[in-house]
């Protein structure tokens, strides 16, 4: 008997307005029995719809193929406007390995759903995190920066050529990033000003890169229709960096300037793990372990 496998994956597409266009992307996903839809969320503000699927490795990297084609026909990033940094209507394609799935296994399946990618759509594909072809690629940002505006011009750099396809950006849905990586939390702070650049300056202090928490990636963004701003990052390791600890000092730097933190929002999933370290740190819980939780124990 086979040993099942299962692995994640959590694609980024560029429309988080047009209800039909997402529809249509998250199709291929509904429709095939051997991968599981776990959740999309789209983001008006953001204007971007992150997708969250599960199943067996090659089901889901066709469907994976499916969607970033569909997204290729419908989203073009000439007339994309939004918060959220990207470069392709689909931006990213992160494959994470959940279930008898080594990280090995995960970089293989990413190299070969970018390669896919880019045979069905022309769109060039970077590799990046464990999947990446270079030390520079590994950070997303890297490869991100620039947007679909300077991408075109970033290709002419022969440093920058892409792992698939041509060092030619495609005209309406730019290129895409693919990689393999291990789970990680995208984790929204609430900030009760408009103020964007207090925003970006308690995210300075939060991130590593600018000498912050070793395992966050973060920046300031603005929410006009709630008349907010917002921490937003991605904590890359969350046994080495809690989203507790994140959200206290957040919270402490936002006091520096008068603001207040009016909540918090993680978008996608989590690993049950990460809300056991909230719970024993706000609970003062003694002794407390994952063996206490009653879903461990079903799933075992």
């Amino acid at each position: 008997m086979s040993i099942k496998k299962v692995v994640e994956c959590v694609p980024n597409f560029s429309e988080g307005k047009d209800l039909d266009k997402i529809e249509k992307i998250v199709a291929p996903f509904k429709n095939d029995e051997n991968v599981k839809l776990v959740n999309y969320e789209a983001d008006k503000d953001y204007n971007r719809v992150v997708v969250t699927v599960m199943g067996e490795p090659e089901a889901v990297k066709n469907t994976v193929v499916q969607a970033c084609k569909i997204a290729s026909e419908l989203i073009d990033l000439n007339k994309h406007k939004g918060q959220h940094s990207r470069m392709g209507a689909t931006d990213v394609v992160p494959f994470i390995p959940i279930k008898n799935m080594t990280m090995e296994e995960t970089i293989e399946l990413a190299k070969e759903t970018g390669k896919e990618i880019n045979e069905a759509t022309s769109i060039p594909v970077f590799l990046y995190e464990n999947a990446a072809s270079n030390e520079e690629r590994k950070n997303l940002a890297n490869v991100r920066r620039g947007q679909f505006e300077g991408m075109e011009e970033k290709l002419k750099d022969p440093n920058w050529k892409p792992d698939f396809g041509e060092a030619k950006i495609h005209k309406t849905a730019g290129a895409t990033a693919v990689g393999a990586r291990m789970p990680l939390i995208a984790y929204n702070i609430n900030l009760d000003t408009n103020n964007k650049e207090i925003a970006n300056k308690i995210a300075k202090a939060i991130r590593h890169s600018s000498g912050g928490f070793r395992y966050i990636k973060a920046g300031g963004i603005e929410i006009p229709e709630k008349n907010i701003t917002q921490v937003t990052m991605n904590i890359t390791d969350y046994t080495k960096t809690s989203i507790y600890r994140v959200f206290e000092t957040v919270r402490m730097e936002a006091r520096r300037y008068g603001v207040n933190v009016l909540g918090s929002e993680i978008i996608g999933l989590v690993p049950m793990e990460a809300l056991v370290h909230i719970a024993e740190y706000y609970l003062g819980l003694e002794d407390f372990s994952m063996d206490k939780v009653i879903e461990t124990n079903l799933m075992e």
